[in-house]
């Protein structure tokens, strides 16, 4: 049930990249206009994710993932009708973006907690797999889906599509039946925050780890920013920069299907050693090696993404205590968050000062090192697979049988 109200719920986000693009330009909105409604979206989100980790641990998370797709599920509606009816402005879209950010802020986290609570551990792998390849497949037929509804039918009609979806989505975590977690009783907030940051900052393996992490996006916003201009320059401009992102989005389909299949007795060396290939993108966007070999190697690097995010969350699931995972995770997307807007910051000023190739070159580098260096940590080494197929670490993870 969580899965098809997932899967459901993924086919309308797919839409809505294009569709959202031609909204602004639907009522007269510019370049700049469209960077303003995605930028309030995206900080709204960042700024209530702590909110929403604490609240997903406080309240059952099925009502606070309910809850949220609800809120979105009336947001895109009303956007959509003002499409649909002319009345829309540019206020709107940007309200809309901000409500829509904040819901999703409570939505993420409480997600993450939820999942354990629907498979036993050793299948939890597999489960955020299906989730993750969910969501990749409609990232790669989302969009040319949308261009046709958007020219057969307009942008409006997209936003009640998705709107529909989220109403799928409530309707199948209304209908789910887990054992609800115990509650402790309710402390202040800045202390309930605080104990979620102390599971962290005990953990050097999780928050070093994180750091990597943060440097891979930072360095990975490089190829959303340049990879363009690459293409347009030396490649033959948007048809090949099309290409190059669909082979982005098979790589996630891929590296979806391998954690379906691929449960390594080290799960974090696998998987931190999974995201240096996406250098390798990089380099060829450097050169530029030929067209081909630039996909080959977007669809190598994007599957370790995939791989890596599907085994990190069964690490975590496994080994952050249930009642505080939500906060614990909250801090996780957060960071992450926050590291790649500043890469699409930097990228454009790195390349106008010292050339689009030494750019590309610096970003392999910062994505590379951390996640194989990281390897090496103890606590990472450590954190290992059993028998059974859970995942235990330290001491634990040492002793016999």
């Amino acid at each position: 049930m969580l899965w098809a109200g997932q899967a459901t719920s993924a086919i309308g986000d797919g839409l809505m990249g294009i569709a959202l693009a031609f909204a602004v330009l639907r009522i007269g909105g510019s370049a700049t206009q469209l960077g303003l409604v995605l930028a309030v979206g995206l900080a709204s989100r960042v700024a209530f994710y702590l909110v929403g980790g604490v609240w997903a641990d406080r309240l059952p998370r099925q009502v606070v993932m309910l809850t949220s797709d609800l809120v979105r599920a009336a947001q895109q509606l009303i956007v959509g009708t003002l499409l649909i009816t002319g009345t829309a402005r540019m206020w709107h879209l940007v309200a809309g973006a901000i409500v829509y950010g904040l819901a999703a802020a409570f939505f993420q986290p409480a997600s993450t907690g939820l999942v354990p609570a629907t498979v036993r551990a050793s299948r939890l792998q597999q489960a955020n797999a299906l989730m993750g390849l969910s969501r990749s497949t409609t990232s790669v037929a989302g969009p040319l889906l949308s261009g046709v509804l958007v020219a057969l039918l307009g942008p409006g009609w997209v936003f009640i599509i998705n709107g529909a979806t989220f109403i799928v989505s409530a309707v199948t975590l209304a209908m789910l039946h887990v054992e609800r977690a115990s509650r402790t009783v309710r402390q202040p907030f800045l202390t309930d925050l605080a104990l979620g940051w102390h599971q962290l900052a005990i953990r050097p393996w999780y928050w070093l780890n994180l750091c990597a992490h943060a440097l891979w996006a930072f360095a990975s916003a490089s190829i959303y920013v340049l990879g363009p201009i690459v293409a347009a320059r030396r490649l033959g401009g948007a048809s090949a920069w099309g290409l190059i992102s669909a082979c982005l989005g098979v790589g996630l389909v891929v590296g979806g299907i391998i954690a379906l299949r691929v449960q390594p007795t080290r799960p974090l060396v696998a998987a931190n050693l999974a995201l240096t290939p996406a250098a390798l993108a990089l380099l060829a966007l450097a050169v530029p090696l030929p067209l081909v070999i630039i996909g080959l190697t977007f669809v190598v690097g994007f599957a370790g993404l995939a791989f890596l995010n599907e085994v990190w969350d069964a690490t975590l699931q496994q080994l952050i205590p249930a009642a505080v995972l939500s906060r614990v995770s909250s801090y996780d997307y957060l960071i992450s968050s926050i590291a790649m807007p500043i890469g699409y910051v930097v990228a454009g000023p790195a390349a106008d000062h010292v050339g689009l190739p030494t750019t590309l070159v610096v970003a392999a580098i910062i994505l590379a090192t951390p996640s194989f260096a990281i390897v090496f940590l103890p606590g990472v080494r450590n954190v290992r697979r059993t028998p059974q197929g859970t995942i235990v670490e330290g001491e634990t993870a040492l002793a016999p049988g």
